[in-house]
């Protein structure tokens, strides 16, 4: 909010915003409900921590970070997004949410990702957690087809994926949890406009010096 407000020309102190956002306009934190339970598989293959926690790209398309998080709609029902974002710019390079949390649909977002870029140059790596989704072998084969090499977070361990986990915090925090969605169109067709248009295009990111993901992406 301070970063807003200052690209408009007012500058306030951090204690004068927490002031005016909770006593004057009453604004209050949102309780998120429980995490659901996921299904393990067994793995076909887990590959090696390329990135080691190194955030940073020398240019696009170069490291990619995806995960699975999961969306509510007003009655209680889950979805399951996947998303895909470039750790040169933290840019969104896909999103897909559907019913069930499938290797089928990881495979899709990632296909996404790869028709939404031009010819991609040199080796990509995808980091992701050791999901079954992304150990499957139906992933792992898709993967070798385009030639992406998969790297993977240790065990349990979500810091080795922190863009990611961050993204899906601000996803939650700044738009989905924020609405009830009485149908999945709604709710689907809300968070690809945050992801393509709020968090590309218009939400400043400290990464990239308080600017869109999509300037620093322009002018790389």
């Amino acid at each position: 909010m301070r970063v807003y407000l200052e690209q408009k020309g007012y500058c306030y102190s951090l204690p004068t915003l927490h002031k005016y956002m909770n006593s004057e306009l009453g604004l209050k934190s949102i309780v998120r409900r429980k995490n659901p339970g996921y299904m393990h598989g067994k793995p076909h293959k887990v590959f090696e921590n390329k990135l080691k926690q190194d955030f940073h790209a020398d240019s696009i398309n170069q490291k990619w970070c995806t995960d699975f998080t999961y969306l509510f709609l007003k009655n209680g029902d889950i979805r399951y997004n996947c998303s895909i974002i470039d750790l040169y710019d933290r840019s969104v390079v896909a999103s897909i949410t559907d019913r069930r949390i499938t290797s089928g649909l990881a495979i899709l977002t990632l296909q996404k990702a790869l028709d939404s870029q031009p010819a991609i140059k040199g080796e990509l790596i995808l980091h992701s957690d050791q999901g079954s989704q992304y150990t499957s072998k139906a992933f792992i084969d898709y993967c070798e087809s385009v030639h992406v090499t998969q790297s993977m977070s240790k065990a349990g361990y979500p810091y080795d994926n922190a863009p990611m986990e961050r993204y899906f915090n601000t996803l939650k925090n700044e738009c989905t949890n924020l609405y009830e969605f009485k149908t999945e169109e709604a709710l689907y067709r809300t968070v690809e406009e945050f992801a393509y248009v709020t968090y590309n295009h218009v939400r400043p990111h400290s990464f990239n010096g308080y600017h869109p993901p999509c300037q620093a992406r322009t002018a790389a």
